[in-house]
């Protein structure tokens, strides 16, 4: 359903130090830089036949985080559940909501943990317990 997801940076290298070490939590290597006409840099970091890109935004205003917006990242066990997350805070990332662990709920188990980027957006790693 999806092709990719974007997020907006008023500080690409700022979020390329962060992203570079929270998705390379998951496997994902260097991501490919492209500068637009209008002069904005984005990152476009593919990884398992997904692509999640940071963009400088083209209309030349402020970056924005989504009110009520959640990105999840697939993780493969609970430790890399807890690795993304203080991966995450390592690297200019804020921990929020519980801390990471395991939440049960009516759509099963699974182990959480939630981050907001240096721009604000709100990350979620997660592995659900089969």
């Amino acid at each position: 359903m999806l092709n990719h997801v974007m997020v907006g940076t008023d500080d690409i290298e700022r979020s390329k130090t962060f992203y570079d070490a929270v998705l390379g939590v998951l496997g994902a290597g260097e991501p490919f830089r492209h500068v637009g006409d209008a002069g904005q840099t984005r990152l476009f970091y593919m990884h398992g036949g997904n692509t999640f890109a940071v963009s400088e935004p083209i209309n030349g205003e402020a970056a924005t985080s989504a009110n009520g917006g959640t990105i999840g990242f697939k993780c493969d066990s609970p430790e890399q559940v807890k690795q993304f997350h203080d991966v995450a805070v390592a690297h200019g990332g804020t921990s929020i909501e519980d801390a990471p662990g395991l939440r049960e709920s009516n759509m099963g188990a699974m182990h959480l943990s939630y981050v907001r980027d240096p721009d604000g957006n709100k990350l979620c790693g997660i592995h659900r317990v089969k």
